[in-house]
């Protein structure tokens, strides 16, 4: 009998367009598939961090379903992953509270997404959940007891503010939350704009034709895929300094059908980049027509989709209120009677 206790991981991602990319995929949801396997793995569609972008509500809840659906329909399996909505659970904001009032001003000032996104759209048009958005991601953590938190290297910064805030209340009020690690995901397929392949796949920095959409049809990713920027020359060959669009679209043939870089190359020697392209569209639309067709599928039965979603906020629940009690307990807030 294994009695091994699993290490506890939780990842979130914000439903802010229809259709998650590629990129998405490959960099991070691919890689929670797998932990789900070996972990007790809580994954969060973050709606309550999504607030921060203006959205019409009808889209807003359009896209959030459709977040649920894509992922399972990407392999997270409810029955081995607690999948849930962020505003499914009070807690997540009751904690953002508690932490607020441990962070410093100046050490919330110094977050370099807030910087960044505040700086393009001036203070007066940066909203105040903006600056605090890494104090609820803190507090996502945190409620869970997670041991591992598996996201980008871009949000390392985030992490480590999590783990001071952990730290700092532990301290302060006695042992109450796990310190977290964490877990930046392995360099996998690093996924470039189609149009722009110097840069990262990004729904915020394209003009839309350089993104590959899991939902989009077969023809819009094919015709995507092979008005795709290439290079100069004729040659088929891994270079990112040289030939980054080029190599952008063998990370792709590689990535999808588990070849290496070097095989991919030889599937191609002697080739011209017309007969490259198009076998690149053939193997983006073999992978992603099955998890197209299956979220939607699973969009034409919201009923079961919200069942699914209802068992996966009852289980974080579970753990997020007993977190929360812990807490207000070690503050001494009287308990509701």
């Amino acid at each position: 009998m294994n009695n091994t206790v699993k290490e506890r991981v939780l990842s979130g991602i914000q439903p802010t367009h229809g259709s998650f990319h590629l990129g998405n995929y490959l960099g991070a949801i691919k890689q929670w598939v797998d932990l789900q396997n070996t972990n007790d793995a809580f994954y969060c569609v973050v709606d309550l961090h999504a607030l921060t972008v203006e959205t019409k509500p009808e889209d807003f809840r359009k896209r959030t379903l459709a977040s649920v659906a894509q992922l399972i329909a990407l392999g997270l399996d409810p029955d081995k992953c607690t999948l849930f909505i962020q505003s499914h659970v009070p807690s997540h904001n009751q904690l953002s509270w508690v932490l607020e009032c441990l962070t410093g001003f100046g050490e919330a000032s110094r977050m370099t997404q807030f910087k960044d996104k505040s700086q393009k759209a001036g203070s007066d048009r940066t909203v105040v959940g903006l600056f605090t958005y890494p104090i609820l991601q803190a507090a996502d953590i945190l409620l869970y007891q997670a041991n591992k938190v598996p996201v980008g290297e871009d949000q390392r910064q985030h992490i480590e503010l999590t783990r001071d805030l952990g730290q700092r209340f532990n301290s302060k009020f006695g042992q109450t939350f796990t310190v977290p690690e964490g877990y930046i995901l392995k360099a996998g397929a690093k996924i470039n704009d189609l149009q722009d392949p110097t840069s990262k796949m990004s729904k915020s920095s394209s003009s839309g034709g350089g993104v590959i959409e899991l939902m989009d049809s077969p023809e819009v990713n094919t015709k995507k895929i092979k008005s795709a920027v290439t290079d100069t020359g004729r040659e088929v060959i891994f270079d990112e300094k040289e030939k980054p669009g080029v190599s952008n679209l063998l990370t792709i043939y590689s990535a999808l059908t588990g070849k290496t870089i070097d095989q991919a190359q030889n599937d191609f020697a002697g080739k011209g980049y017309g007969d490259f392209k198009s076998a690149v569209a053939e193997v983006v639309v073999e992978y992603l027509n099955p998890v197209r067709e299956r979220a939607e599928e699973l969009l034409k039965d919201e009923a079961h989709l919200k069942k699914l979603l209802k068992i996966g906020a009852e289980k974080a629940d579970a753990v997020a209120s007993k977190t929360l009690k812990d807490v207000y307990e070690a503050l001494g807030l009287i308990p509701r009677g």
